[in-house]
C-alpha cells in the first residue's frame, strides 16, 4: 500500500509538472524574441494564438503539456516580419498586368507588350515595371517604337516606382491629352519638335489612370491571395499597406471579413472624400487582422524619374527642381484631418525640400500631440542642415533600404556628390529618430526581406554590389534592421502591445528559417520554413 501511495504522489507530480496545457510547444530552437534586452531563448509556448512563456527548453518542456510539439532543429525563429511599407494592391495589379520588370531594353519591352497581347483581350493594354537606367539610358523613353507596333492599340506602361507613365499616341488620343493639358504637380514630356514623348510624370498620370478599366475584383482577390502566400514564404506575417482607394479598402475589408486574408494588414487610406467620411464617422478600424488608423499623402515623386523635389536644381538637369504634388496648403488639410480624427498621417517625401516641408507641419501638429507617430516615409534625401529637426519633430522614419543598392547606379548623377551626404541615410536617422520602420516599397523592390537585411547591413545588392557598399558609413547593425521590421514597424503602427516580439501576451506571429540567419558578408538567400499567424500555419516547406 505504502508503494502505490508513493506512486500515485510521484505520478500527480509528474502531472502537476506538465500541468498547463497550451496548443503549440516549439523547442530546440534558436529563438531572437526581439525583446528589450534582444534575448535569445530555446523554447515557445503558444496557446489561443498568443505566447504563454517563452524559455530554456528543459523550462518550457517540463511546465507545459501540448497538442502539438514542433523539433526546430536548432534553426533559427523570429517575430514574423513585417513589411512596413508596402503596396499590395499595385503588385496584385501587376500581376495582372505586363510584367516589365527587367527589362533590359526598349525593344525587350516591346517583345513582352506583344507577347501579352496575344494572350490576354485587353481593351487598354496596362504594363508596370520598367527602369530605362537598365537600359544604358539616363534618359525617359519616348513612345516612338510603341506608336509603331500598337499604332490603334492603348497602350499604358508605368515605370517601375509609379511616377512615371508611357503612353503610345492611341492612348493620349484615347483619353484626350494634347500639348495644352496640365495638371498641377505633374508634367508632360515633350520631344525636341513639340510633339509628346508620351512620357507622364506624376500627377499628370491621372488623365489616363483615372479612367483606366480595372481588373475585376475576383481577379484582384486572386492576385492578392498569391501574394500573401509569397510573403508568408519569406516569413512576412505583417503589411503597412502604403495608400488604399476607397475601393481597394472595401475589397480587402471583404477578403478579411472571409478569412481569406489572414496577413496582418496596416492600412493607410488616401484622404479622398469616401475615406475622409469613413475616417469621420467611424474612427478606427480593427477587424480581425486589419488595423486602419492612417491616412497616406504623396508629397513629391521619385528620383529616377526626376520628380523628387529639390531645393537645388538635379545635377544631371539643371532646370528641373521636381514636382510637389501635394500642395503644402492640402497637406495643411490633411494634417488638419488627421488630428480631427485621431489618425495618423504618413507622407512620402523623397526629395529634400518635401522632407523639409513636411518635417515643418509635423513640427508644427506635434505641439498638440507628442505620441502622433506621423511617419516620413522614404525619408530618402535630407539637407544634412535639416536633421536636427527631424530629431525635435518626433518625426518618424519610414525607410526601404534596397532602395540606396538599387538607386546607387544613378543616385550620384542625379544629386552630385556633395547631395549624397543626406541621401539614404539610413543610420543617422537612426541616431535621430531613435527607431526607424523598414518595409520594402514593393512591387518597386521585391518583396524578399532577406535582400533587405543585406542591403541595410551590408549595402550592398543581391549581386553584391558595390564592392565596397554604397554609402557605408550609413549601414545599420543586425539589430537595428531586425528591430525596424519586428518590433519598430509594430510601433510604427501602435501595435507594440500586441506584436513585433516573441514575449508573453503578444500574438504568436512567427517564422522558423530554412537556412542559419546570416547577415554579414555576401548575400545568402534564405526562406521561411514554416510560418505562423497567430499560432497557426500558414505556410510550411514540408
Amino acid at each position: 500500500m505504502r508503494y502505490l501511495l508513493f506512486f500515485l504522489v510521484g505520478l500527480i507530480g509528474a502531472s502537476c509538472m506538465k500541468g498547463q496545457s497550451v496548443d503549440l510547444v516549439i523547442h530546440n530552437a534558436k529563438i531572437h524574441t526581439m525583446d528589450e534586452e534582444n534575448s535569445i531563448v530555446q523554447a515557445i509556448a503558444i496557446r489561443d494564438g498568443k505566447v504563454v512563456e517563452v524559455g530554456p527548453d528543459r523550462q518550457i518542456m517540463n511546465k507545459y503539456s501540448a497538442e502539438e510539439y514542433i523539433d526546430a532543429e536548432g534553426k533559427d525563429i523570429f517575430p514574423g516580419f513585417a513589411d512596413a511599407h508596402g503596396h499590395m494592391m499595385s503588385l496584385a495589379r501587376q500581376k495582372l498586368s505586363v510584367n516589365l520588370v527587367g527589362t533590359a531594353s526598349m525593344d525587350e519591352l516591346i517583345v513582352r507588350v506583344e507577347k501579352y497581347a496575344q494572350r490576354k483581350e485587353r481593351k487598354v493594354i496596362v504594363g508596370g515595371g520598367w527602369d530605362q537606367s537598365l537600359w544604358n539610358s539616363a534618359e525617359l523613353p519616348t513612345n516612338e517604337l510603341l506608336n509603331e507596333n500598337f499604332p490603334d492599340k492603348p497602350v499604358v506602361l508605368y515605370r517601375i516606382d509609379g511616377h512615371a507613365v508611357l503612353a503610345n499616341n492611341a492612348a493620349l488620343k484615347k483619353y484626350g491629352i494634347t500639348g495644352s493639358s496640365h495638371v498641377d504637380g505633374g508634367a508632360i514630356l515633350k520631344n525636341a519638335d513639340g510633339s509628346l514623348s508620351g512620357i507622364l510624370l506624376d500627377n499628370a498620370i491621372s488623365l489616363i489612370s483615372n479612367k483606366l478599366p480595372d481588373f475585376s475584383d475576383h481577379e484582384l482577390a486572386e492576385a492578392l491571395l498569391e501574394i500573401q502566400q509569397e510573403l508568408y514564404g519569406y516569413g512576412i506575417t505583417d503589411v503597412h499597406e502604403a495608400g488604399l482607394t476607397s475601393h481597394d479598402f472595401k475589397l480587402i475589408r471583404r477578403l478579411v471579413k472571409d478569412n481569406r486574408l489572414t496577413i496582418g494588414i496596416y492600412g493607410m487610406l488616401y484622404p479622398e472624400k469616401e475615406n475622409a467620411d469613413f475616417a469621420k464617422k467611424h474612427g478606427f478600424l480593427e477587424e480581425k487582422n486589419l488595423l486602419v488608423r492612417s491616412f497616406k499623402v504623396i508629397g513629391d515623386g521619385a528620383l529616377g524619374s526626376r520628380g523628387a523635389l529639390l531645393k537645388q536644381p538635379y545635377s544631371d538637369d539643371p532646370h528641373n527642381h521636381g514636382l510637389l504634388t501635394t500642395s503644402i496648403a492640402d497637406m495643411k488639410r490633411y494634417s488638419s484631418l488627421a488630428e480631427l480624427t485621431g489618425y495618423q498621417l504618413n507622407i512620402h517625401a523623397i526629395g529634400d525640400s518635401t522632407n523639409k516641408l513636411v518635417l515643418d507641419l509635423i513640427q508644427t501638429y506635434s505641439k498638440k500631440n507628442p505620441d502622433h507617430r506621423w511617419r516620413i516615409e522614404h525619408a530618402q534625401v535630407l539637407d544634412p542642415m535639416d536633421f536636427d529637426l527631424l530629431e525635435s519633430s518626433g518625426a518618424f522614419p519610414s525607410v526601404q533600404p534596397t532602395h540606396a543598392v538599387s538607386d546607387q547606379r544613378w543616385a550620384e548623377s542625379r544629386l552630385g556628390k556633395t547631395r549624397l551626404k543626406g541621401a539614404y541615410a539610413y543610420n543617422t536617422l537612426l541616431l535621430k529618430a531613435g527607431m526607424l520602420a523598414i518595409g520594402t516599397d514593393f512591387p518597386v523592390e521585391s518583396t524578399n526581406p532577406f535582400l533587405t537585411i543585406h542591403a541595410a547591413v551590408n549595402r550592398k545588392n543581391a549581386e553584391n554590389d558595390p564592392i565596397d557598399g554604397f554609402l557605408p558609413g550609413e549601414a545599420l547593425t543586425e539589430e537595428a534592421c531586425l528591430r525596424g521590421m519586428t518590433i519598430w514597424a509594430a510601433f510604427a503602427s501602435f501595435q507594440e502591445s500586441n506584436k513585433g516580439s516573441l514575449e508573453k501576451g503578444k500574438e504568436a506571429n512567427l517564422v522558423i528559417l530554412e537556412s542559419p540567419f546570416v547577415s554579414k558578408g555576401t548575400y545568402s538567400p534564405n526562406f521561411s520554413n514554416r510560418t505562423f499567424v497567430k499560432g497557426k500555419l500558414v505556410f510550411s516547406m514540408e
